[in-house]
């Protein structure tokens, strides 16, 4: 019977591992940190290391570097490879592949679009780098960039979660109507274009499922580091396959400068950060690396800005309010801006609104 397999996070672990695999810990230390590696482990003397990497026919595979007790179909080896977007998993010593199963068609639409939503994120990873044109970007009406980059990742994403049979908003793509009641799938293909263009981390490919206004599943993937949150509602969050939530700190981010000469935050905050990846931004609040988020003394925020990681926010049980205390409500409208705060709980929401309204 399969064992219960959890992901490696602490050194006494990795020492067990180790034991299990007969590898030094050093030579395991990289997978606990690098989100292109993942060590697994149980109480019974199992354990597994797990490569990302890509083959030669252009697939994402999961790679088994060495395994202990753990055979290649293991479920929670296939978890990982699906969270990856990978296509397979592959034996690095004898090179015996199995490949990744999708969700029945029966499945709930949540676990269909979680699973496509990590396809669609390896398919923009290298769609976005094949189409890499730094200092090419173009202006759209709203000011915003776009670039080749921005459309192909459009595109790569679009294909993969065509077989939902859900409408598809996008930053590149915002004309699609969605009927009354119908969720929809909200796509930032590439945020933080200016970033990308810059060479200068992060930026991200984010994707929300919406329903009745709520974001009730996303995925956001750092492009830049390989960093990946999910999460969905009734199920938690997670980042590179570790559970997170939000926690009180002393940092809080923004999305771009303030319109005035100086920037307001809550007294038990001391620093201010602009990454200029909202995507990543709300996911560092849903992860506890940020105490806070909030665009109020700014013009606001687009629906694909901020859906995956609002979705991954609320899923870790964070809040996000409007200017007046409500929570938020998305609708299918791309170009309407919404303004709101995202904090750890509904308090240090009020508080934050306070201080910057």
């Amino acid at each position: 019977m399969p064992t219960e397999l959890r992901v490696v996070t602490t050194s006494e672990q990795i020492a067990a591992a180790g034991e299990r695999l007969c590898m030094a810990p050093a030579a395991l230390a990289a997978a606990v940190v690098e989100p292109g590696g993942r060590l697994l482990t149980d109480d019974a003397g199992s354990a597994v290391l797990l490569r990302r990497e890509w083959a030669d026919d252009g697939a994402a595979e999961a790679v088994i570097v060495s395994r202990a007790g753990v055979p290649q179909d293991h479920p929670a080896v296939l978890a990982t490879a699906a969270g990856w977007g990978c296509d397979r998993v592959r034996h690095q010593l004898t090179g015996r592949t199995v490949p990744v199963p999708a969700p029945p068609h029966l499945a709930p639409l949540v676990d269909r679009f979680r699973y496509l939503a990590a396809r669609a994120a390896s398919r923009v990873e290298t769609a976005v780098a094949l189409a890499r044109d730094t200092g090419n970007l173009r202006s759209k009406a709203d000011g915003s960039p776009v670039s080749a980059a921005d459309r192909a990742a459009h595109e790569a994403a679009a294909a993969v979660l065509e077989p939902l049979g859900v409408p598809v908003l996008s930053e590149e793509r915002a004309g699609e109507a969605v009927p009354h009641g119908r969720p929809w799938i909200v796509l930032d293909p590439l945020d933080g274009t200016r970033n990308f263009a810059a060479g200068l981390p992060p930026w991200a490919f984010s994707a929300a499922l919406v329903s009745a206004g709520r974001p009730v599943a996303g995925l956001v993937a750092d492009l830049s580091s390989g960093r990946r949150w999910v999460g969905a509602q009734g199920r938690g969050a997670q980042r590179d396959d570790v559970p997170v939530s939000p926690r009180a700190g002393s940092t809080v981010v923004v999305p771009s400068a303030p319109r005035s000469d100086s920037v307001v935050v809550p007294s038990t905050a001391r620093r201010v950060r602009v990454t200029g990846c909202t995507a990543v931004d709300l996911c560092l609040v849903a992860d506890g690396s940020a105490a806070a988020w909030h665009d109020v003394d700014r013009s606001g925020s687009h629906v694909y800005d901020v859906a995956g990681g609002l979705a991954v926010l609320l899923a870790a049980g964070g809040v996000a309010l409007t200017e007046s205390g409500d929570p938020l409500t998305l609708t299918p409208h791309p170009h309407e801006l919404v303004r709101f705060v995202a904090a750890p709980d509904a308090a240090s929401a009020r508080e934050l609104l306070r201080a910057v309204g």
